[in-house]
């Protein structure tokens, strides 16, 4: 097993609810203060807030708090554990029929230029 499996572990449980995976798709645009997030949804601040930590505790997500303000942040390269997990979950026929797929391409393509 890879040496990040409990980092894997920790991005797929917290993506697993829809509503954070709504916070994580929100703050893939911007950072957002919690209030502007929590208008987003029908729950309470304590409820966004528990969500809001199990993204923090997963490293999806950072925020900081100036004042009475908290933002939260998208992490970069958070999801990075999740897309290289798919990366080695593909088969070896997926690779070949991805390979085959981009042969053809050029083939076609270099018959129509003249």
């Amino acid at each position: 097993m890879p040496n990040y499996s409990s980092e894997l572990d920790a991005v797929l449980r917290a993506l697993a609810d829809p509503t954070r995976r709504m916070v994580v798709e929100r703050l893939a645009k911007s950072p957002a203060v919690v209030s502007d997030l929590l208008a987003l949804f029908s729950m309470t601040l304590p409820s966004l807030l528990q969500h809001l930590r199990i993204l923090e505790d997963a490293e999806v997500v950072t925020s900081h708090k100036q004042g009475r303000v908290r933002t939260v942040s998208l992490r970069p390269g958070a999801l990075d554990v999740l897309h290289l997990w798919l990366g080695e979950q593909r088969t070896s026929a997926e690779r070949q029929a991805d390979r085959l797929g981009i042969h053809l391409t050029r083939s076609i393509t270099k018959e129509i230029s003249p």
